[in-house]
């Protein structure tokens, strides 16, 4: 049996890490691959990993963090990436899942190669911040044997820092797509030698509208490259994202002990009364759903709701019972078709709605009838998809919501509304990821008419700021009325509800 104490360090190297993949294996790929048996468990299984069985190097790193022993996805994700089989796991955000994909990092990469090895994309530059923090700890336990080192690069700030970490032979590289992109697109450096990609939090990716910079950085990605993709939901886009960029991965799921993708995260949030409708925008703004349906009780409340989500910028219809047969198919195509991102309704407006591909569900008033709330979280999640069901609760409401989830079977999980400073921070992303990905694609004649407007533009930004926040809110409004950019779910998914 291998001994608590960490062994001495051994490199692999690329050689034994990345060794070809036998026929056997090629046959059970491809047979994956023609009866698109895509998201199934790895094959064959790997038995989990202790704390005391990493290799030395990697043991050192955990010892670092302070941490007891492996969490749950370290414990079963680990063996995979050491053996070098692509994955995709499923897991919720605070599972420990930066230390699944940190950690093999100290045995799988060579530290005398300086030049780009591993390419982890985050959706927002404070996870990137936290995923880079939690490198240079795990690091410093390893520095006496493994000089492995991390540029971190993200948009927002200067590119100097990014540029040194770079041309010093950086082989861990940390940061968003759309800065990642640029630095590529610059030849700051080059992917061509780098052995793994690994994307963090997919469904964030996608709702921060990073999918058209992703697709740009495949092109420089090498074929041969190991892919791991985590993501805390498998919405239809993301397992589309996930064929995209990985070969025939092995699938875990961590996510309320379920070990398949037909999965709805269950949520409430406490509220006042008077402040449900500010609460439902801003959780629309932090989630930023592809396409959902708002609950409410009342035909009264559903008008409201509707018109004021339209007031606020937001792509919104309603659907009542006493609607015209005509108006109500539209509202259906419009949805179905993309062109609608929320619908408002009435359980009875709402019977004979079936949509695939719906992200999310607001119930938005808590139903009287217990049996009520699972009609209503399950509209998401449909044929075989991952869903998130959000309830805003009153406490008056929040015995009768925990006693339906009781009596249901439902792990249902109270969460906190995120701050205003979140929400705006989230906003400010995803606006400064459109505007970037914008700037990328302006042809070169365009580029040399806005250089006459930059004087401008610095004495407005100092002088009158209001006057960009103008022309931010506009640009805002028009990218929030379409779904988030992503790849198009395989229509071989949509099957019957």
């Amino acid at each position: 049996m291998p001994s608590d104490e960490p062994q001495p360090a051994q490199q692999t190297g690329a050689a034994s890490y990345f060794k070809s993949v036998d026929l056997t294996t090629r046959g059970q790929k491809q047979a994956k691959r023609e009866r698109g048996d895509f998201f199934q468990e790895p094959t064959p299984p790997l038995d989990t990993i202790a704390a005391s069985d990493l290799p030395g190097i990697v043991h050192q790193a955990f010892k670092a963090m302070g941490w007891a022993e492996l969490m749950p996805v370290q414990k079963r994700a680990i063996p995979y990436i050491l053996d070098g089989r692509e994955l995709i796991v499923q897991a919720r955000t605070g599972t420990g899942k930066t230390g699944a994909f940190l950690l093999p990092l100290f045995e799988v990469l060579n530290p005398e190669e300086r030049h780009p090895q591993v390419l982890i994309l985050a959706p927002t530059r404070e996870l990137a911040r936290q995923i880079h923090h939690e490198f240079e700890q795990m690091k410093l336990a390893t520095a006496a044997t493994n000089e492995l080192d991390a540029a971190l690069i993200y948009g927002g700030v200067s590119y100097g820092p990014q540029l040194k970490a770079l041309r010093d032979g950086a082989q861990v590289i940390i940061g968003t797509p759309g800065r990642i992109l640029d630095h590529l697109e610059s030849g700051n450096f080059s992917l061509d030698q780098s052995r793994m990609f690994i994307l963090d939090e997919a469904d964030e990716m996608l709702s921060m509208g990073f999918y058209p910079a992703m697709q740009d950085i495949k092109e420089h990605l090498p074929e041969n490259r190991k892919s791991y993709m985590f993501s805390a939901t498998v919405p239809a886009k993301v397992r589309s994202l996930g064929r995209e960029f990985l070969d025939a991965p092995g699938f875990l799921s961590l996510s309320s002990g379920h070990e398949s993708v037909e999965d709805i995260d269950h949520r409430y949030y406490l509220v006042g009364k008077m402040d449900k409708d500010r609460a439902l925008l801003e959780l629309i703004e932090h989630e930023n759903p592809d396409s959902a349906l708002i609950f409410s009780n009342t035909k009264r409340e559903v008008r409201y709701l509707a018109q004021f989500l339209q007031n606020q910028g937001q792509n919104a219809d309603q659907i009542t019972g006493d609607l015209s047969q005509s108006d109500r198919e539209k509202a259906m195509k419009r949805i179905r078709g993309g062109d609608l991102r929320f619908l408002v309704a009435t359980d009875v407006a709402a019977r004979g709605i079936d949509i695939t591909d719906l992200s999310h569900v607001f119930i938005y008033d808590v139903p009287q009838d217990y049996e009520y709330y699972i009609h209503r979280s399950g509209r998401t999640a449909r044929a075989g998809k991952t869903g998130t069901s959000i309830t805003l609760a009153t406490l008056e409401d929040e015995h009768k919501l925990e006693r339906a989830a009781q009596r249901y079977g439902v792990d249902l999980r109270r969460c906190e509304l995120p701050s205003e400073e979140e929400v705006e921070e989230r906003v400010d992303e995803r606006l400064t990821v459109e505007l970037e990905e914008r700037l990328r694609n302006i042809p070169e004649e365009k580029r040399e008419r806005m250089d006459r407007f930059v004087p401008l533009a610095k004495e407005l930004a100092k002088e009158e700021p209001e006057l960009f926040a103008m022309l931010l809110d506009d640009v805002y409004v028009e990218h929030v009325q379409h779904a988030p950019a992503g790849p198009e779910p395989d229509p071989s998914e949509n099957g019957a509800a």
